[in-house]
């Protein structure tokens, strides 16, 4: 294990349930008892650094999987340290500069991108999937992207119709053989029918995002990995982060994917979706995800008031909130969820907050923000068997309330 704090120098199945947590999932803060060192309650009058510093001691050893963290306060750095090892096929040690796969925290990546087009007039919310794509199927034609962007398009899902069209035809994708957007798309155009009417609810759509990759890379002329790298990722110095595409690219520092069987754990890196860009084929580190929440408060990309939409969520008729679906956790059926564009804008105990997730195969991410606060918290894990949500709401909520 390695961290610094303020007062230190800094140095079919497989595939539903890679994408359960992508598609449906919010940490509530109900199990964090179950994963924090009962040590923790009896810290209240240690310093903020040192309390954040129990929260995660004894989360991995040096020989397992572990996760990265970084604490921020008013742009400053609180607390930050790595955990465990990159990878059983090597004793890298995990620190802030690994990268790991961020699965579904890519899709504000996506919508920056999308907004950035937009900024530079190329593009407009309420431009329609049939003016860009005139092939698509008429069910479609008239979803906008800025229902795209907040997920009341309502597109089929892309994993629905991957395992249909296995049904019929055979096994097709797999880890060797990962579906690409090209081919999502293929696969939405072959449909006649929406999930549900446009604008009148949101369902949470990785459809949607793959669509907006492709948007992105058809609007620019630029492939979206390229475009993401001009415009945000170099322009913040974010020069480990890339949209990974096998034989393509490479991930500096890669973080592998990890899941525990009994007492040990396997190595859980990839899978048959594991390709797509849009909605989940970003690697970053908690480093360069920190230039990424400077560049948000500083409004480096774009102006306040050009971020505005993405900060305004979804509504539908006299619906005040939008809620998870109904196969969420029992636990939070009928909790008003609401989304802007790439982020959940869910208040915590009164505070504004915008977060997002990420769970996928091997990993699980979690990045919070709290924009009056100046609170931001980052918790990438490579490893499925801890709850990196709880652990980002309990840090933060110690700066939250502290004086």
């Amino acid at each position: 294990m390695c961290y610094r704090d303020m007062n230190e120098p800094s140095d079919g199945k497989l595939r539903r349930a890679e994408n359960e947590m992508r598609l449906r999932v919010f940490w509530p803060a109900v199990v964090l008892a179950a994963l924090l060192p009962v040590s923790i309650a009896q810290n209240a009058n240690m310093p903020i650094d040192r309390q954040i510093v129990a929260i995660f001691d004894g989360v991995a050893t040096d020989k397992m999987p572990g996760l990265a963290v970084l604490v921020k306060k008013n742009g400053r750095v609180i607390f930050e340290g790595g955990y465990g090892v990159k990878g059983l096929r090597t004793d890298s040690k995990i620190d802030t500069k690994t990268n790991f796969r961020l699965a579904s925290v890519t899709k504000q990546f996506t919508a920056m991108a999308v907004m950035l087009l937009v900024h530079d007039k190329k593009l407009s919310y309420e431009t329609t999937l049939g003016e860009i794509f005139s092939e698509f199927p008429d069910y479609g034609k008239k979803i906008t992207v800025r229902q795209l962007l907040n997920h009341t398009g309502g597109l089929p899902d892309y994993e629905e119709l991957m395992d249909a069209t296995e049904k019929e035809k055979g096994k097709i994708w797999s880890p060797e053989r990962q579906i690409q957007d090209a081919e999502v798309l293929q696969l939405l155009e072959k449909e006649t029918k929406r999930k549900f009417a446009t604008g009148t609810k949101w369902d949470y759509s990785n459809s949607g995002y793959v669509v907006l990759g492709l948007i992105v890379a058809k609007v620019s002329g630029k492939p979206y990995g390229e475009f993401l790298r001009e415009r945000i990722f170099a322009p913040l110095k974010m020069a480990g982060t890339v949209a990974y595409q096998k034989g393509i690219n490479t991930v500096p520092n890669r973080a592998y994917g990890h899941s525990k069987e009994g007492n040990a754990f396997k190595e859980t890196d990839q899978s048959s979706t594991s390709a797509t860009l849009g909605d989940g084929g970003v690697y970053s580190s908690a480093d360069d995800l920190s230039k990424w929440d400077d560049a948000l408060r500083n409004h480096t990309l774009l102006s306040e008031e050009e971020m505005k939409p993405a900060l305004q969520p979804a509504k539908f008729g006299k619906a005040e909130n939008a809620v998870l679906p109904d196969d969420a956790p029992v636990a939070l059926h009928g909790v008003p969820v609401e989304y802007g564009f790439g982020w959940f804008l869910d208040p915590h105990k009164g505070h504004e907050r915008m977060w997002h997730y990420g769970d996928t195969m091997g990993f699980k991410i979690a990045i919070q923000r709290f924009p009056k606060d100046g609170v931001t918290v980052i918790v990438l894990c490579n490893r499925t068997d801890v709850d990196p949500g709880a652990f980002a709401t309990r840090a933060a909520e110690l700066l939250l309330n502290s004086r």
